[in-house]
């Protein structure tokens, strides 16, 4: 049926036009019913129309290689969808599915054409809104690829974090051992009067006990602040590992689904051959 200029008036997209203008475009397009669970249209498909959701709601996603369902937006009241393949005049970049009924307006590319013609901020508007629209999907798209999440929190580290793990991991070298055994030794030869200088913290060397104790404090606590932040490394390790297996289930599973379609279509075009040996000549 025919959209009338009061349905235009209500979308955000047609609001800059005026009453005649609106009329104009009114006698152009459409509006449609949409039911919940209705497809409007798949991944590859060949677009030449786009949809201003007048009521309803409708859901825009994307499978991706490994057979997940990725979500890239959600039409309301007001939204339009379906504009790259308009423009570009390519196949469908996603899939579009109703998940709540009501009425659509769709605009075909004369109907735009002419939209344009009427009423050039109407471009610049359809413009700002495709850009955004960029903006997001770009943003979930480099959330949704594979990352290294140790060289993320890396970059989350402050300056005590990472000299904690810097002292942890010196602690528990050979050349930590070894810097000590020597201090220790020299230190103790400078006190049992072997030497002309020295001799300023005798047997049983209480400065160097206190010391050696607020180093076992110090680097007691360095390490177990270490140790917790190692524990959560770990968490997101096993968070990783998780992810990675789920991955490859889905990705085996998308695989069954190519094989039980391809066997379908070739079992729908052995009956076809089969149909047509029975017909006689």
């Amino acid at each position: 049926m025919e959209a009338t200029a009061e349905v235009l008036a209500e979308v955000p997209l047609f609001a800059t036009l005026d009453e005649k203008e609106r009329a104009l475009l009114a006698a152009r397009v459409d509006v449609v019913a949409i039911e919940e669970g209705q497809t409007l249209f798949s991944y590859g498909e060949p677009g030449d129309w786009l949809g201003v959701i007048k009521s309803g709601c409708v859901q825009i996603t994307v499978k991706t290689k490994t057979g997940e369902t990725v979500f890239l937006e959600r039409a309301d009241a007001g939204d339009f969808f379906g504009e790259i393949s308009l423009l570009d005049a390519g196949p469908r970049t996603a899939s579009a599915k109703v998940v709540k009924s009501g009425e659509m307006i769709v605009v075909d590319r004369e109907d735009l054409d002419e939209l344009f013609r009427i009423k050039p901020q109407a471009a610049l508007n359809f413009l700002i809104a495709t850009g955004k629209r960029l903006r997001a999907s770009a943003q979930l798209l480099r959330n949704t690829v594979a990352r290294n999440v140790y060289e993320e929190e890396e970059q989350k580290q402050n300056f005590v974090q990472r000299a904690a793990d810097w002292v942890a991991n010196f602690s528990g070298s050979l050349t930590f051992l070894i810097l000590h055994v020597v201090l220790f030794a020299i230190y103790i030869l400078f006190n049992v009067n072997l030497f002309v200088v020295g001799d300023f913290d005798a047997f049983p060397f209480g400065f160097l006990t206190m010391v050696v104790s607020l180093e076992a404090i110090i680097l007691s606590t360095l390490l177990l602040y270490s140790s917790n932040r190692q524990a959560s490394r770990d968490r997101i390790r096993s968070d990783v590992e998780y992810e990675v297996n789920l991955k490859a289930e889905l990705q085996i599973q998308h695989m069954h689904e190519k094989m039980d379609e391809f066997h379908t279509q070739i079992l729908s075009r052995l009956d076809a051959i089969e149909g047509r040996r029975k017909v006689p000549s």
